[in-house]
């Protein structure tokens, strides 16, 4: 609950303070005394937007600070989401300065606008004519719902289980992702596998082959010379092993004449049969050089072979493409199958879901039973409230998939006049007749819900006698169990306060100001007297008066 309200330098508000208490505030005043800026510096620590020329003086900083008392709210894990000290007294501040720059404070910790708005929107339900305001909101009207159905414990036990079965649902999704990547990985592993069996490689077989091909490229060239040093050598005519024979025939006949010739004589018939098997090895590889067409294809192939592959995989040579293969071997051998983890992941899911089903199922038989007593309640209450052909209709949809809070989609549609079409509550209700909805709709279920400080803004405008007197019933009973703050001009509804504000406007040597002054009793029966007639008022006003009050 909000326990306090300080304002500086806003509007015509130079200072201004508010203490809250417990159960009906109600606020009133004077015609453009200030009762809406209040609600305007309310809307700023609620995070909404700043304007400077808002300022009671331009040299001076806008403060707006409130006081709350957070316990009832459990809100530590929000304060420990976004690192906030927790204290179970939370003070809000929003600063404006002369330049226009805004800041938030959350127990003087600055916060951005979004946090801001999500912690004031639990600790403060606001009602203003032609806001967006709760009512609105299916989620909210679904907690309603659950909450005259008793369903808070089937709600919170079933929220638990559909969160282990989103979990287990994106586990699942995960991991069939994650084995379909494997598969195709291995489809990969297994295709690189085969090309690389295929291909049959031999350790050191690339620089064979690059030798072969070399000698195949320079074959010709090889033959031409090998042919002219065989024949050179070897040949019929003047050939080098002709000429030594003749030369070693004519030493041999001198040879027995002198020593020194016969031992030269030996020396050169040992070039002879050097020199044949010289001839000899050549002319044998003469013949070796000679290369078919389909060998130097082959051959050619076989390395082109060789050489995509190294550049496919990055490697160096035929003994790096074979390490390779190894490698990817052993990777393929690793895979592992997730199939079996799959189908078992897939029946704890498939039981999870049948579970929620059925709970889902149950709530939304009790959501659907309690609703048309809802109805007729809801529809009562608002003829009560001068709204004699109003009716509320909770539209029930069945979702086509589990979801947070069960198979229900829930929208409350109304209608306002006699014959009027049922339409969504934010499509077709005024600002009054919203007000006038959440009023009643709240009242039936306030004990089951823990709702925030409530504030209605003129939630009277337009009624008055016995319907302003059924209107300030249904708040005071609506305060037994919340702070509720109400500003208004019915002094049915005032003279249900608990405490009593007066806003006035005041007159200073160079500016007016708004004041405000928590009212004693006497000065309560006065103020109600005068909203009841005139200013001063009449006896039969103030004893009027008196008798509202008690």
């Amino acid at each position: 609950m909000i326990t306090s309200l300080d304002i500086h330098n806003y509007a015509i508000i130079e200072q201004l303070k508010l203490d809250f208490s417990k159960g009906l505030t109600i606020i009133t005043g004077e015609t453009g005394a200030g009762k809406s800026i209040l609600l305007g510096a309310l809307g700023l620590i609620m995070g909404e937007r700043a304007d400077r020329k808002m300022f009671y003086r331009k040299d001076k900083k806008c403060i707006i600070e409130g006081t709350f008392q957070v316990k009832p709210y459990q809100l530590q894990p929000f304060f420990d989401e976004h690192e906030l000290d927790y204290d179970d007294e939370v003070i809000i501040r929003r600063e404006i300065t002369v330049a226009g720059k805004s800041r938030a404070f959350v127990n003087d910790t600055p916060v951005n606008l979004d946090i801001l708005r999500k912690l004031t929107g639990a600790l403060i339900d606001l009602h203003r004519q032609f806001d967006t305001q709760d009512i609105n909101d299916v989620s909210f009207q679904l907690r309603m719902i659950d909450a005259l159905a008793g369903n808070k414990e089937q709600v919170k036990k079933y929220t638990q289980n559909y969160k282990s079965y989103i979990a287990k649902k994106r586990e699942l999704a995960n991991l069939i992702t994650q084995n379909s990547q494997a598969a195709k990985e291995l489809d990969f592993l297994n295709f690189q596998i085969n090309e690389l069996a295929q291909a049959e490689l031999i350790p050191d077989e690339d620089t064979k082959l690059e030798a072969a091909m070399k000698k195949m490229d320079n074959a010709e060239s090889i033959q031409a010379t090998l042919g002219k040093v065989v024949s050179t050598l070897s040949g019929e005519d003047k050939s080098v092993q002709a000429t030594l024979r003749n030369i070693a025939t004519d030493l041999a006949k001198i040879a027995k004449f002198e020593p020194k010739i016969q031992e030269q004589a030996s020396i050169l018939d040992g070039l002879i049969l050097d020199f044949e098997a010289v001839a000899d090895n050549l002319e044998e590889t003469l013949s070796e050089t000679e290369v078919s067409p389909e060998e130097a294809i082959e051959t050619r192939a076989r390395l082109d072979l060789i050489y995509r592959l190294q550049k496919k995989h990055q490697a160096l040579n035929v003994d790096g493409l074979i390490d390779i293969f190894k490698d990817l071997s052993s990777q393929a051998k690793a895979f592992t199958d997730l199939g079996d983890k799959i189908a078992t992941l897939q029946t704890e899911t498939d039981k999870l879901k049948e579970q929620l089903t059925k709970k889902a199922t149950t709530l939304s038989n009790k959501r659907k039973k309690v609703a048309p007593g809802f109805e007729k309640t809801v529809s009562q209450g608002l003829q009560d409230l001068s709204m004699p052909h109003a009716l509320l209709k909770i539209d029930f949809k069945t979702k086509e998939d589990l979801g947070a809070t069960g198979i229900d989609d829930v929208n409350f549609l109304f209608s306002a006049n006699k014959g009027g079409d049922l339409l969504p509550v934010q499509g077709v209700a005024s600002g009054g007749e919203l007000s006038r909805l959440a009023l009643v709709t709240k009242s039936l279920v306030a004990g089951a819900i823990p709702l925030p400080t409530i504030i209605f803004d003129e939630i009277d405008a337009g009624v008055s006698g016995d319907v302003a007197l059924r209107m300030g019933q249904i708040l005071e009973k609506l305060a037994k169990g919340h702070q509720v703050v109400v500003i208004t001009h019915s002094p049915q509804v005032a003279a249900k306060a608990q405490t009593h504000y007066f806003i006035y406007k005041k007159d200073e040597a160079t500016h007016t100001t708004t004041k405000v002054k928590k009212l004693t009793q006497e000065e309560r029966i006065k103020s109600i007297a005068v909203m009841l007639s005139q200013n001063p008022p009449s006896d039969a006003a103030l004893a009027n008066a008196k008798e509202l009050i008690n």
